[in-house]
C-alpha cells in the first residue's frame, strides 16, 4: 500500500515537471521563434553636406555616417584603413565629386564595388569654371580639356546654390530607394519634404538679395560662384578654390584697389580655414573681417548652437545682406 501510494506521488510530481517544462518551452517559443531585426540600410558619406543631405533622406529607416569629422577641412582630408572598410561595408556611399574630395576614385578601386551603390551627387550638374587665377594654382580639382587642349579647373561647391542642392538631393534619393526598395516611399516622401525647405531656402535669397545697394563682395575662398551666379552678384576672391591657398602678391594688390575703389568695408573668410590672408587685406584698407561660411562642415561652435546646413545658410543670407547693403 505504502508502495502503492509512493509511486502515485512519484508519477504526480513527475507529470508535473513535465508539464512545466512544456509551459515554459511554449512561453519561450514565441521569442525564439520571433523574426530577426529588418536589416537597415548603411549609407555612408564624405563632408558634411553630404552627411546633411542623405540624413535627410534617410529619415528613420537608415543609419547614416559621415566620415570627415567636424573641423576637418574636406579639400585636405584622406581616409584611414578604418575608412575605406567603412566604405565597403556600406550599402550606399555618397560623394560631392567635381575635386572636393580627390581620393574618392582610387579608393573605390580598391574596395569590392558588387554590393555598393555610389553616387557621385554633383553628377549631371552643369560645373562652372575656375577662374584664371584659379587654373595656376596647381590645386588638384576635377579637370576637363578646353578648347584647346587647356585643362580647365572647375568649381565643386554647388551645395552652396539651394537650387542645385535640390538635385544632389535628388540623386541621393534615388540611390537609396534602388538600395532599399522596401522603404523607396519612405526616401522619397523624406526627399519631397527637405526639397520644400530647400525651395523656401532660394525663395528667402532671392527676397533677401534683390534690393542690396551693391551687388560685389570679396572673399577670401571662391566658394560662392554659384550661390552668386543664382542671385545676381558677383564674388571677388582673393585666393582660388582651395581654402589654403596663398595668393599672389599681384593678386592681394588687385583685392586692394578693387575694395578701395568699391568702397568695401568688409572681407570674408571662412570657418575652417586660417584667416590670415582676409584679415591682412581688411587691415589695408580698414575694413572688417567678417564669416560667410562654405559649410564644408560644421565646428564646436556650430554643433553648440545645433546648427546646421539649412541654419548655416540663413546665417549667410544675413551676413550677405548686412554686407552688399554697407
Amino acid at each position: 500500500m505504502k508502495s502503492f501510494v509512493y509511486k502515485a506521488v512519484l508519477g504526480a510530481a513527475l507529470s508535473s515537471l513535465v508539464l512545466a517544462g512544456c509551459s515554459t518551452s511554449q512561453q519561450a517559443s514565441p521569442a525564439s521563434a520571433a523574426p530577426k531585426a529588418e536589416k537597415r540600410l548603411k549609407v555612408v558619406t564624405t563632408f558634411y553636406p553630404m552627411y546633411e543631405f542623405s540624413k535627410q533622406v534617410a529619415g528613420d529607416k537608415a543609419d547614416v555616417v559621415g566620415l570627415i569629422p567636424a573641423g576637418a577641412e574636406p579639400h585636405d582630408w584622406e581616409p584611414t584603413p578604418k575608412d575605406i572598410q567603412q566604405i565597403q561595408d556600406a550599402d550606399v556611399f555618397v560623394y560631392n565629386g567635381a575635386g572636393v574630395e580627390n581620393w574618392v576614385d582610387k579608393a573605390l578601386k580598391s574596395i569590392n564595388k558588387d554590393h555598393l551603390t555610389v553616387v557621385e551627387a554633383s553628377k549631371g550638374i552643369e560645373l562652372m569654371e575656375g577662374t584664371a587665377e584659379e587654373e595656376e594654382d596647381g590645386h588638384d580639382h576635377k579637370q576637363e580639356s578646353g578648347a584647346q587642349g587647356q585643362e580647365k579647373v572647375m568649381d565643386p561647391h554647388v551645395w552652396l546654390d539651394p537650387v542645385l542642392a535640390q538635385q544632389e538631393v535628388k540623386s541621393i534619393a534615388a540611390a537609396m530607394q534602388q538600395a532599399d526598395s522596401a522603404n523607396k516611399e519612405a526616401y522619397k516622401n523624406n526627399a519631397d519634404v527637405f526639397t520644400r525647405k530647400l525651395q523656401e531656402l532660394d525663395q528667402a535669397f532671392k527676397d533677401g538679395l534683390s534690393g542690396v545697394k551693391r551687388k560685389e563682395f570679396v572673399t577670401q575662398h571662391a566658394a560662392f560662384g554659384y550661390l552668386a551666379k543664382r542671385y545676381g552678384l558677383t564674388q571677388v576672391p582673393i585666393a582660388g578654390l582651395s581654402p589654403e591657398e596663398e595668393p599672389s602678391a599681384a593678386k592681394m594688390g588687385e583685392i586692394v584697389q578693387f575694395a578701395k575703389e568699391h568702397q568695401v568695408k568688409t572681407i570674408f573668410f571662412e570657418t575652417l580655414a586660417a584667416p590670415k590672408v582676409a584679415e591682412t587685406i581688411a587691415k589695408e584698407i580698414g575694413a572688417k573681417a567678417s564669416v560667410l561660411n562654405p559649410i564644408e562642415g560644421l565646428t564646436d561652435e556650430d554643433k553648440k548652437q545645433n546648427l546646421d546646413y539649412l541654419g548655416l545658410m540663413k546665417q549667410n543670407l544675413n551676413s550677405l545682406k548686412a554686407v552688399l547693403n554697407e
